[in-house]
C-alpha cells in the first residue's frame, strides 16, 4: 500500500464552544486515499500557524524568492479580536484555501506537514466539555454558500490573556491580578480598561497588564496617523510624566496614535504627547452614559510604568519615541501648510486673471462697409432697388 494522502477537504461549518472558555472551531470533513472520511476540528489560529510553517518549508512556491512563482494560496492573518462575525465571514476564504491546498503539486499537498495536521486527534473524537456549561452550538455552512456569506451577529469570542505583572485593584469595580493569571476578556474598551473574568471573579483590569497567549503574527496596534482625528477634551488632566500633555476641558486636539493601554498620542497645535483616551470624545459624537461613567474613573496605568514585566510580546513591540512623533508631526503640518499655500497662490492667480478680464473694455463689433449702388442693383430685391432709385 502506498503513502497516505488527502483526496479532498470539505469545510462543513463551525462550532461555538464554551469550555474552557468561549471560542470557535472549524469543522472539516477530510477524505483520505483509502476512501475513509474523518471529521476534524481546528481553531483558525492553528490553521494560520500551519500555513506559516508550510510557506517556510516551500519558500519558492510561497513566493518568498519571486512572487511570480507563488502557487501556495494566500490566507489572511487572524484578527487580533476574533468574534462570531469574523468566524462566519471567513468560511468562504477557508473553503477556497482547502480546495487549492489539496490541488497543489504532490510534494506539497502530500507532505507530512499537511497529512499530520489533518489527521484525527484524540480531542476530535472526544472534545473536552464541561457538564455545567451548555453544549457547543453548531453552524453548518449552506451548500450554496459563497465567499460572502450572510453575516451572523453574535457575542464576541472570549479570548484568554495572560497577566504580565501583579496588579492591585484600587476600587471595588476592578480585579486584582497575579503574574501568570489567565483571564477571559469580556469587553475591550478604548479607554485602556478591559472587563475580565477569572474563575468566579469579574472586574476591570488595565489592558497594559495583559498579553494574548496565541496572538497573531501582525501588529497589535494601528499605525500612527499624522493627519490626525479631531477630538474634544471632556475632562482636564495635569501631566505627571514629561511626555504627557496638560489640557483643559473643551480643548480641541488631534489624535495621531491610538494605543491599547488607553494612553493616546495627541497633537495640540505643534506639540505632541500622551493623554488618557477616556477623557477624549470624537468631534461631533454624542455623549453616552457609558462614556460618562468611564470618564469618572481614573486613567489606567501606562504600559511604560509596569516594572519587571516579563512579556513575550514586549521585545517584538515597535517602540516609537516621543521625538519621532514630534518630528513626523511637524513634517506633516509643514507639508499641509505648503499645500494650502500653493492652493492659495493658485486661487489668487486665477482671481487676478478673472478680475483683469472683467476690467478689460469689451471689444465692439466692427461696422460693415455700406454696399455700393451697383452691388445693390445687382444682388438685392426689387423693393430694395426701388429705394435707391
Amino acid at each position: 500500500m502506498g503513502d497516505v494522502f488527502i483526496r479532498h477537504i470539505e469545510l462543513l461549518g463551525y462550532e461555538k464552544r464554551f469550555f474552557p472558555s468561549q471560542h470557535y472551531v472549524y469543522m472539516f470533513l477530510v477524505k483520505w486515499n483509502d476512501l475513509s472520511e474523518k471529521l476534524v476540528y481546528r481553531r483558525f489560529t492553528e490553521i494560520y500557524e500551519f500555513h506559516k510553517a508550510l510557506k517556510e518549508m516551500f519558500p519558492i512556491e510561497s513566493g518568498d524568492i519571486n512572487m511570480e512563482n507563488r502557487i501556495i494560496p494566500h490566507l489572511p492573518a487572524p484578527k487580533w479580536f476574533d468574534g462570531q462575525r469574523s468566524t462566519q465571514n471567513r468560511q468562504g476564504t477557508l473553503a477556497e484555501y482547502c480546495y487549492a491546498l489539496v490541488n497543489l503539486p504532490h510534494k506539497i499537498s502530500r507532505c507530512l506537514h499537511v497529512v499530520n495536521f489533518f489527521k484525527v486527534r484524540p480531542n476530535d473524537m472526544n472534545p473536552v466539555t464541561d457538564s455545567q456549561i451548555k453544549k457547543p452550538e453548531v453552524f453548518l455552512l449552506p451548500k450554496d454558500a459563497t465567499k460572502n456569506s450572510t453575516d451572523i451577529t453574535g457575542p464576541i469570542v472570549l479570548q484568554t490573556y495572560r497577566a504580565i505583572a501583579d496588579y492591585e485593584k484600587s476600587s471595588t469595580s476592578e480585579m486584582a491580578l497575579k503574574t501568570g493569571d489567565m483571564v477571559d476578556v469580556v469587553e475591550k474598551s478604548e479607554s485602556g480598561w478591559w472587563f475580565c473574568q477569572l474563575k468566579n471573579k469579574r472586574g476591570w483590569v488595565p489592558a497594559a497588564y495583559l498579553e494574548p497567549i496565541d496572538g497573531p503574527d501582525e501588529s497589535e496596534e494601528q499605525e500612527p496617523n499624522y493627519a490626525g482625528e479631531q477630538y474634544v477634551v471632556q475632562k482636564s488632566y495635569t501631566a505627571v510624566e514629561e511626555d504627557e500633555l496638560t489640557l483643559k476641558e473643551g480643548d480641541t486636539i488631534e489624535v495621531i496614535h491610538k494605543l491599547l493601554d488607553g494612553w493616546w498620542v495627541i497633537r495640540k497645535d505643534e506639540t505632541t504627547g500622551y493623554y488618557p483616551s477616556m477623557y477624549l470624545q470624537k468631534s461631533g459624537e454624542v455623549n453616552t452614559s457609558m462614556k460618562s461613567e468611564l470618564r469618572n474613573r481614573s486613567a489606567p496605568p501606562r504600559r511604560s510604568t509596569i516594572r519587571n514585566a516579563k512579556s513575550i510580546h514586549k521585545q517584538s513591540r515597535k517602540q516609537i519615541s516621543q521625538e519621532t512623533y514630534r518630528r513626523n508631526s511637524r513634517k506633516y503640518i509643514q507639508s499641509r501648510r505648503n499645500m494650502k499655500g500653493n492652493f492659495q497662490n493658485k486661487a489668487n492667480v486665477i482671481t487676478e486673471k478673472n478680475e483683469q478680464e472683467e476690467n478689460k473694455p469689451k471689444a465692439q463689433p466692427a461696422v460693415p462697409p455700406r454696399p455700393s449702388k451697383d452691388l445693390i442693383l445687382n444682388r438685392c430685391t426689387e423693393s430694395t432697388r426701388r429705394k435707391i432709385l
